[in-house]
């Protein structure tokens, strides 16, 4: 269980000998840790901490950073900026934070300086041999076994002239897959040495195209816990992000801590040179952070109140995920990362599109209203650094908000999962399911054909990732997942 901080006015063993070091004023923006001539510009919002540090380790498997810089509070602080210069830093420079307050769950507040904190912004994430999501729920300094984050440059990869393709919707046939799933086992063909990574799928690509689709949809690559699952599992799916700029360090072939990102955007490259999109299945409804008795390696330990929304006794997280807590995505913090986030996704690795696991959550607002114009939908469809990538949103939540039909913005289109129902439902040979897949085949107007919609906004898809598997699908009246070691529930 989660327990509060013996002192959290007072450093953990082993990291109370501050060095000052030569640093000097940073800049607020852009947040993250941007590498600069002669060194590296660090910058992280914390609206309520009291103190924060900059941790800087050698090597991410360190029981303890090399240097500990005290970020100045007066000096290194712009409103609920926290920045810092640090010469001589470049990439590759493995770091984490320790953010100091009070830990008061009561009013949402739930600083732990005895735990290492990952930047929200961080385009590298290291996981250390001995990573331990306990240890970052417990009493203690975690500094040995915490995820951390790593200095990227993303401007120093040769793209040889490649850009996003932005293959017509209407034209589009794409094809959902698990990055580590579709290579990881021996008959794929794969060598040995690449199965399960970015890399691995680039040596399976004449067999996507002799699919005939014109651009793949992975599932999650941001990265994520492994250790968020049951006792005794392994997270396989990723739909439990910690970064939401960090390609995910377990579907890298390469031994080094910025491998995902030059491998991620070698497969990005590959694939677009043989005409097949890239899209992203990311989730911004929750993070793995999960409930009151989860671990602290991020958010939660940086701004608590910011970034989650929170039930009226604020000792407790909204969920509306089914995950343990629901990101507060129109805060206008959390809005801009998101954001941030698209973009950087996009301009620098080339990413064609993203479709939004639960996004129905981004339209409630900090009390778990539904918001007419969510203020985060918006902006997602009328940037124009975003314009022309497509946006599929799976329009509902896991606390009953469907907005099929309804969902709002002009570029989004929309998981149809009526379509889904009615092509199982008519190869079951259900009474009256040929007018039902009629209707889909031709656009779903039953759905879409008001003027806010039209139906080329319409997703039709027969399965995916949740529940049914494809053979079960026209197999079996339920599902039959019993495999997955969780009893069935999955889905």
């Amino acid at each position: 269980m989660s327990v509060a901080p013996v002192d959290p006015t007072t450093a953990p063993k082993g990291a109370s000998s501050t060095q000052p070091g030569p640093t000097g004023t940073g800049q607020s923006s852009p947040l993250g840790a941007a590498v600069v001539p002669g060194g590296v510009n660090f910058s992280i919002y914390s609206r309520d901490a009291s103190d924060l540090e900059l941790l800087l380790f050698d090597r991410e498997n360190d029981p303890q950073p090399s240097r500990v810089i005290k970020i100045d509070r007066i000096k290194n602080r712009t409103y609920p900026y926290w920045d810092i210069f640090v010469p001589g830093v470049n990439v590759w420079q493995v770091y984490g934070y320790r953010a100091y307050g009070p830990f008061d769950p009561a009013n949402g507040v739930r600083f732990d300086p005895s735990k290492v904190l990952l930047d929200p912004y961080g385009r590298g994430v290291v996981v250390p041999h001995k990573y331990s999501r306990d240890a970052a729920r417990m009493i203690g300094d975690n500094a040995a076994t915490a995820m951390k984050s790593a200095v990227v440059d993303p401007h120093s990869y040769d793209w040889e002239g490649d850009t996003p393709l932005q293959h017509r919707s209407a034209h589009s046939i794409i094809y959902e897959m698990h990055v580590r799933g579709f290579t990881r086992h021996p008959t794929s063909g794969v060598s040995d040495q690449k199965r399960g990574s970015f890399a691995g799928l680039i040596e399976k690509i004449s067999y996507l195209k002799q699919l005939g689709i014109t651009g793949v949809e992975l599932s999650p690559v941001f990265q994520f816990d492994n250790q968020d699952a049951p006792p005794g599992q392994t997270n396989y799916w990723g739909y439990s992000p910690i970064s939401f700029f960090a390609p995910h360090q377990g579907y890298n072939s390469r031994q080094n801590p910025l491998g995902p990102v030059d491998e991620f955007r070698d497969m990005v490259k590959a694939l677009h040179r043989a005409d097949i999109e890239v899209l992203l299945d990311v989730v911004f409804n929750h993070t793995t952070e999960g409930d009151p008795r989860g671990p602290t390696i991020c958010f939660r330990g940086l701004d608590n109140n910011t970034y989650y929304i929170l039930e009226r006794d604020r000792s407790r997280y909204a969920d509306y995920s089914g995950t343990g807590n629901s990101l507060n995505a129109n805060h206008p913090v959390v809005g801009r990362m998101i954001l941030d986030s698209l973009r950087y996704w996009m301009e620098e690795m080339h990413v064609d599109g993203f479709r939004f696991d639960l996004v129905a959550v981004l339209e409630r607002d900090e009390w778990g209203n539904l918001l007419p114009n969510p203020p985060v939908l918006w902006d997602i469809d009328s940037d124009p650094c975003l314009a022309g990538t497509k946006l599929i949103a799976e329009a509902w939540d896991a606390a009953g908000l469907y907005q099929v039909g309804s969902f709002i913005g002009d570029s989004w289109k929309e998981w149809n999962g009526r379509f889904r129902d009615e092509v199982r439902s008519f190869l079951r040979g259900d009474d009256g399911s040929v007018g039902a897949l009629a209707d889909g085949l031709v656009g779903s107007p039953q759905i879409y054909g008001h003027k806010e919609r039209e139906a080329e906004q319409s997703v039709n898809f027969v399965t995916c990732h949740d529940g049914f598997t494809l053979n079960d699908l026209v197999s079996y009246n339920r599902k039959h997942n019993e495999m997955n070691g969780e009893d069935n529930r999955d889905g």
